[in-house]
């Protein structure tokens, strides 16, 4: 095992580099000034001078590649820069937005599984009943809606109509945070009911299903102590996935119901232009799904003894 997880970090180290120089790159080329643009949205007009003096204390007349590797040796000791707008240290924006989205993503992988996986198992177990035919039908809905259309139904049933929840996030995060979760769970929770369904079917095809039934064995005794246990892979899969896209930070969810996380900073520093809070949230996502993927590989090699084998023999 400590073998296979260190030739897998040794792999994405060069995924991690590639993925911030191509970010860094992209930002300088995509045009715009940022210190011109720091100026004019403050309402000041200034000599080109300053405009270079500007430039220079923050190190934008060097070149590109003296630049990035500033940048990304600040990075591996822990200094993020400074942002252009606030003048405030990126790593400590970082963490004061980085909670919110905690919180957020917590709340909507719980919701979600609460919700998901006892209507994939109903929907397989009563396959083609009438049932099966109605979750089926709402999970096409749900994994058709965008996040935004979600959103705006949502906000205008439970906060404009009936007034139970705030339309944005206020003081009381208990209420604030309901909308956005139901909104994030809308699609999450129509995709897993539809992957848990086809899973728990494979799995009820398959002989030792077929031989417990004939040796007398309850269904809900198979169902979850070993088509459950055969279909973790899949489930596991599904939820690293979800994990990696909520830590991330939903920019359109947050932005929509001002939920003060990563994915509305990082909003806000594109409309600004504020380079080095934006290489930071691009950094960290390149982190995340990194890390993401890294740990699902190991809870495979741990669970799926071929994965182990290929493992061995690669």
């Amino acid at each position: 095992m400590g073998k296979y997880l260190f030739k897998r970090l040794l792999q994405l180290i060069p995924v991690l580099l590639g993925i911030t120089f191509l970010s860094f790159a992209m930002m300088r080329l995509a045009g715009g000034d940022a210190v011109t643009y720091m100026y004019e949205n403050a309402g000041a007009a200034v000599s080109q001078e300053i405009i270079d003096e500007t430039k220079a204390e923050y190190g934008l007349d060097q070149p590109f590649l003296v630049q990035y590797m500033k940048w990304l040796g600040g990075m591996l000791t822990g200094d993020m820069g400074e942002s252009y707008v606030s003048h405030r240290d990126v790593f400590d924006i970082f963490i004061s937005k980085l909670p919110a989205t905690l919180l957020l993503t917590v709340s909507s992988i719980l919701l979600t599984v609460l919700i998901a996986l006892p209507l994939g198992i109903l929907s397989a177990v009563r396959q083609n009943k009438w049932i099966d035919y109605l979750i089926r039908f709402f999970s096409f809905i749900g994994n058709s809606m965008p996040n935004f259309f979600a959103a705006l139904v949502l906000m205008y049933f439970l906060s404009v109509r009936w007034n139970l929840l705030p339309v944005v996030t206020t003081d009381d995060m208990a209420k604030s945070l309901i909308l956005p979760t139901l909104t994030l769970a809308v699609s999450m929770v129509s995709k897993y009911t539809r992957q848990i369904r086809a899973t728990v079917l494979e799995e009820l095809d398959k002989d030792y299903v077929t031989g417990a039934r004939a040796r007398g064995v309850r269904g809900s005794v198979i169902i979850w102590k070993s088509v459950m246990k055969s279909s973790m892979l899949t489930i596991i899969t599904l939820l690293a996935l979800s994990i990696g896209n909520l830590l991330g930070g939903t920019a359109i969810v947050e932005n929509i119901f001002m939920w003060d996380g990563v994915g509305k900073m990082a909003v806000d520093a594109i409309n600004m232009r504020d380079y080095p809070v934006i290489q930071a949230y691009v950094a960290w996502m390149a982190i995340i799904y990194v890390l993401v993927n890294l740990v699902t590989d190991m809870i495979y090699h741990y669970l799926d003894p071929r994965v182990r084998l290929r493992g061995e023999s690669a």
